[in-house]
């Protein structure tokens, strides 16, 4: 079963307006997304680059997100701990600094960049402490995973 993530501010396969990148404000756009299947207790969000130069850029990393979320409004807190219980984890940003919360498409001048907006739905909450990294959220979600679905937005510099 598949997930449908969207958002009211970019299509899929679109820019991403820049006041969601460092260009602008750097404020997380909003989400939304059906088909979270039944038996699902948590879902995972992440948003990674995997056309930087230095490998895939991880940018968002939100877990433990109820079941029963059907949306992210605009700029969600660059907070530990949301008052719905998701955490958000590790999160690197264009200067490698390890920072939570979303920090937008801040690619290097030239071609066009995509970034992925993944979201997993999970058959279990992971419990995971504060600020887990990408590479523990994904080993955590292992033979979890009831659901996946994938939003996918651009963003280009210029020279």
């Amino acid at each position: 079963m598949a997930l449908e993530i969207t958002s009211s501010v970019f299509a899929a396969n679109s820019a991403i307006p820049a006041k969601h990148t460092c260009d602008g404000e750097d404020i997380s756009p909003a989400l939304s997304w059906t088909g979270v299947p039944a038996g699902a207790k948590s879902l995972v969000l992440i948003m990674d680059d995997p056309d930087a130069p230095p490998g895939t850029w991880v940018h968002w990393v939100l877990y433990d997100l109820p079941a029963d979320v059907s949306r992210l409004p605009e700029g969600v807190p660059k907070i530990e701990k949301l008052d719905s219980g998701a955490a958000h984890g590790l999160c690197w940003g264009v200067n490698s600094f390890s920072r939570v919360g979303y920090y937008g498409p801040c690619p290097p001048p030239g071609s066009p960049h995509r970034y992925y907006f993944k979201l997993y739905a999970l058959d279990a909450v992971l419990g995971l402490a504060p600020r887990a990294t990408k590479p523990e959220v994904v080993k955590a979600m292992e033979g979890h995973v009831l659901a996946e679905g994938e939003l996918i937005g651009t963003y280009q510099r210029g020279l």
